[in-house]
């Protein structure tokens, strides 16, 4: 079975349900913030497949330069947001975000 070449389509579509998936999340998913990070870092992950398809297709490094940066400070934000969590859950022994919404010092 030939199914022939992969086009610069497949990369966009495969990146826009990835990206529609990690929306679907966040929007069905309110509660768990463990959940709503991944939600998002799925977002991140959909946008650096479209820079890298775009960045192929086209013959720039520009697009694939671009996600390395992105990539870094997507670990980073990642990291930070499972110390905050680590830190919530010991102060107040849950994740829930319904009742993580008044901050108080």
């Amino acid at each position: 079975m030939i199914l022939g070449p992969i086009t610069l389509g497949h990369f966009l579509s495969v990146g826009g349900m990835l990206f529609a998936l990690a929306v679907i999340g966040i929007f069905l998913n309110r509660r768990n913030l463990i959940v709503l990070l991944m939600a998002i870092e799925l977002m991140l992950l959909a946008v650096n497949l479209n820079f890298v398809a775009f960045s192929h297709y086209l013959g720039d490094m520009a697009g694939q330069v671009f996600v390395f940066f992105i990539l870094t400070v997507a670990a980073a934000e990642a990291a930070i947001g499972l110390a905050i969590l680590v830190v919530l859950f010991r102060n107040r022994s849950t994740i829930d975000v319904g009742e993580l919404d008044a901050l108080k010092g």
